[in-house]
């Protein structure tokens, strides 16, 4: 009788174990790579657009306005990214601010245990721990064995609230009452303070910081010491953690730009409902300081990895802010030498209509159809797909402002950064901005005009938008 099929196919499986088991490897000691490598395909980011790699000529194609010769025409080169379709929106930025004030909320009740459902993740108090939870909770700081737990919901519905606990601990996030005008109610803008790090490359990269990770002989005796060894008998040898740096960030606007930014000009509505309003959800967020900007893309990045950690995907590049360089490719929308980014010397098409939000016709605030900030998807796109580019509002980039640094910056990727400190020269604070705005004449939106304000100032003119570093050559790739 034959035997049933199933048996073959298990003898058949048990052989070809045994074979297998007879070799080192299956690869026949070829060199063919770590397999089993998780597959992974580019997906764009959501409200972002690819922005492919290229070179072009970065600088004035036309006359030097001011003549102040800071931009001269220089070819470079710049990588794959994606970039936000539209300035960071205040509803988009409000998303951040929301955040932060729910991380405070829920830590103040997670803490000591006050409100047990929201009790903090504590890896060193698990009934039933993991071997990696036991080791976590041994060799790691308190302040790395604690997580905020995100799944209770939060209640803000006074008339719901469970107890006299959580009472409290609701009510702290929000104003005195006996600062409150005229009894209403809002959160303390002064508690929202966003916590990071981030690690700073730049010092990690000078040579006297470098050190060597491999094995060597220290007297010539043939005795070998490792890295870690070496750490532990000289001391004076930074390790990695001395690169780490610390912020501290308020993450609310500024909403006072607005009153402070023109001298003798009325503009309290928008500093009343600009930022907070349903009507301008869609209009760029303003009043965002360089380092606020900063701290919005380290969250970006955090939010988006610990979903796809979550989801058991591979990680993706932070977000960051454009270089100049980056910024400037961006704006010409895939074209040389030209003026604007819709590509024409004028600021008006062939009916005369206006391209962007600006001061034309010598203050003529309405003449294009704005007046503040317009929504940020108004007037057409650039090739690129990327809309204002030109006028509405400025826009933060990454870069240092230096204006000779046009000269000696390298053509591969060309950047000039100083994070600067609070004890550095002024000067070195200055941050660059890119592509004029709604108060600016045409001159400040060329492509190719440069500005600056300072790294720690908020204003009613300046926002910014992200991008997000392709991993690989180009998308035709994949």
């Amino acid at each position: 009788m034959n035997p049933p099929m199933n048996s073959i196919k298990s003898l058949l499986a048990a052989s070809a174990i045994l074979v297998l088991s007879g070799c080192s490897s299956g690869d026949h000691g070829e060199l063919v790579g770590v397999q089993d490598r998780p597959l992974w395909f580019p997906s764009e980011p959501f409200g972002m657009v690819f922005i492919p790699q290229g070179s072009y000529n970065m600088g004035s194609a036309d006359q030097d306005v001011p003549y102040a010769l800071t931009a001269p025409t220089k070819t470079v080169s710049v990588r794959a990214f994606y970039m936000d379709q539209t300035e960071i929106t205040n509803n988009e930025y409000r998303q951040f601010v929301d955040w932060v004030r729910d991380s405070i909320v829920r830590f103040r009740l997670g803490e000591d245990g006050l409100v047990e459902e929201y009790a903090l993740i504590d890896y060193t108090n698990l009934e039933d721990p993991t071997f990696y939870e036991e080791y976590i909770a041994l060799n790691y700081p308190d302040s790395l064995q604690r997580r905020i737990n995100w799944e209770p919901y939060l209640e803000w519905d006074v008339e719901k609230y469970p107890s006299a606990e959580y009472t409290e601990i609701i009510e702290s996030i929000f104003i005195r009452p006996e600062e409150r005008f005229m009894g209403g109610k809002m959160v303390d803008a002064r508690q929202l303070n966003y916590v990071y790090f981030w690690m700073n490359k730049q010092k990690a990269g000078r040579k006297e910081n470098r050190v060597e990770y491999d094995y060597y002989d220290s007297d010539g005796d043939g005795r070998q010491f490792s890295y870690r060894d070496y750490i532990k008998e000289n001391t004076e040898v930074s390790d990695r953690s001395s690169f780490i740096e610390k912020e501290v960030i308020n993450v609310y606007p500024d909403t006072l730009v607005w009153v402070h930014d023109l001298t003798y000009s009325f503009n309290e509505p928008q500093h009343d409902k600009y930022f907070w309003h349903p009507a301008y959800d869609e209009y760029p967020v303003v009043g965002v300081n360089w380092k606020q900007a900063r701290a919005f893309t380290n969250w970006r990045s955090k939010y988006r990895n610990d979903y796809l950690r979550r989801e058991g995907e591979m990680l993706e590049h932070d977000f960051r802010l454009p270089t100049e360089a980056e910024w400037e490719y961006a704006a010409r929308g895939g074209q040389n030498l030209v003026t604007y980014p819709w590509g024409g010397p004028y600021a008006t098409n062939s009916s005369g209509c206006y391209l962007a939000n600006f001061k034309p016709v010598r203050g003529n605030l309405t003449a294009d159809g704005g007046f503040y900030p317009v929504k940020a998807t108004s007037y057409n796109p650039n090739g690129f797909n990327l809309y204002c580019m030109a006028g509405n509002v400025s826009e933060w980039t990454s870069t240092a402002y230096e204006a000779a640094s046009y000269y000696y910056v390298s053509d591969i990727s060309p950047d000039f950064q100083y994070n600067a400190s609070e004890n550095d020269d002024e000067t070195l604070k200055r941050k660059v901005i890119r592509g004029g705005s709604w108060k600016d004449v045409a001159a400040y939106m060329q492509v190719s005009s440069r500005d600056f304000e300072y790294q720690d100032t908020g204003k009613s003119y300046v926002g910014f938008r992200t991008i997000q570093d392709f991993l690989g050559r180009d998308a035709k790739d994949y």
